[in-house]
């Protein structure tokens, strides 16, 4: 009878870790902070208010009047008229208009020489300049809205001069180019959420990375490692149960994550840029199923680091070490624009970023590239929870320094 007893506890043993550990983590509060506020409810808010925050301060200067310096401005009055037209308040001259926008004192100045009236009655070409610093970022919409006007007075100018000569102005321009734009409202909206990927897969690391520290290298320190291997249960069952558990706050803090993003992203307005984004349940099922090896593997990553860590603060920072691995893929794919080839779903991570941004495109994913995806992580993660089998058999893991 007590054989069948200890047969059954050993049976039960993944079961009794992975419910202990649950438990236990559940009452730390630095896990549920990490695990199910800061990733899974921060990040989405702070994406969604920095997107905002950009769209609506960019829209606001399209539409606002803008105030542009000109110098010269009596040389050139018809194309001042016409500024004012295209919503360009001018502005009074300044005297050192390269100080002034390297000060930021303005965005752009428009220069206007003394030789343009006559140049103009002459019908000669004529140069206007304008003065920015390239190295501002909020000087790019002015610049442009300032670049367009004068160009449209430029080619309005133009073709009534044909005119006048009896000369068609389409003289002037003998080929036009007509563009055909096949991006949709939804695939435009990738080049916005580019970085969507790694918040994903981020969520996941942080919702398990204090629970892994504590699971090894923290029981290390506490010396509680130690009299748990000691029991009569087969090591790998303990590191299932630890693993088991691991898994469960990052798949929470990752289903946290994807609610919050379909709530938030609500608040987003694409549809003035022309956009559309879904991050609705299709959206958030489909990142689920793809991000569901890469949760065992991250688990099994952050247990393998923290067995080599002899205590709680060593162990951490390893794993922020080993938190900048997940955004190569994302860096990669943001600096190199990678045409995605078939067996890119495979490799761990980008298989993730790539299905992620189809997914955001409106293109789906074909079933070959889904299942290229989750068998490429599912391996890697086998490989990862054998080597960290093997660093749970070795007898050093539970001595503590």
């Amino acid at each position: 009878m007590n054989a069948v007893t200890a047969k059954a506890k050993r049976a039960n043993a993944f079961l009794t870790v992975f419910l202990k550990e649950v438990k236990e983590n559940l009452r730390d509060r630095r896990t549920l902070i990490s695990a199910f506020l800061t990733g899974p409810l921060l990040a989405p808010m702070m994406f969604v208010m920095m997107i905002n925050i950009s769209l609506n301060r960019e829209l606001d200067k399209a539409e606002q009047l803008l105030k542009v310096p000109v110098i010269g401005a009596e040389y050139a009055p018809n194309l001042v008229s016409a500024l004012k037209a295209g919503g360009v308040l001018p502005q009074p001259a300044i005297a050192n208009p390269e100080l002034s926008v390297r000060k930021q004192e303005a965005d752009v100045v428009l220069r206007i020489a003394e030789a343009y009236p006559k140049a103009w009655r002459k019908g000669e070409p004529v140069q206007v300049e304008l003065i920015f610093d390239s190295s501002q970022r909020d000087t790019h919409t002015a610049v442009e809205r300032v670049t367009k006007l004068v160009e449209g007075y430029a080619r309005q100018q133009g073709a009534m001069r044909l005119v006048a000569r009896g000369l068609s102005p389409g003289t002037a321009w003998p080929i036009g180019v007509a563009q055909r734009d096949q991006a949709t409202a939804q695939s435009r909206a990738v080049l916005m959420f580019s970085m969507l990927p790694y918040f994903f897969v981020l969520t996941i690391f942080l919702g398990g990375m204090y629970l892994a520290i504590d699971l090894t290298a923290g029981e290390r320190e506490r010396q509680s490692l130690e009299p748990l291997f000691a029991n009569p249960v087969p090591r790998w069952k303990i590191l299932a149960g630890k693993l088991a558990a691991i898994c469960t706050f990052s798949a929470a803090s990752l289903l946290i994550s994807l609610a919050a993003f379909g709530v938030v992203g609500r608040f987003i307005p694409t549809e003035k840029l022309g956009m559309e984004v879904n991050l609705g349940l299709h959206f958030a099922t489909h990142v689920l199923l793809l991000m569901l090896p890469l949760i065992a593997l991250l688990a099994a990553l952050q247990s393998m680091v923290a067995a080599f860590a002899k205590s709680y603060r060593e162990a951490q920072t390893y794993l922020s070490l080993l938190m900048f691995v997940p955004i190569v893929p994302s860096a990669i794919l943001m600096m190199l624009p990678i045409k995605p080839q078939d067996w890119m779903y495979a490799v761990p991570l980008l298989g993730q970023h790539l299905g992620i941004m189809e997914l955001l495109r409106g293109d789906g994913l074909h079933l070959y590239q889904l299942g290229l995806c989750l068998a490429g992580s599912l391996v890697t993660a086998l490989l990862a929870v054998l080597v960290t089998a093997q660093l749970y058999r070795s007898e050093r893991l539970a001595i503590s320094a």
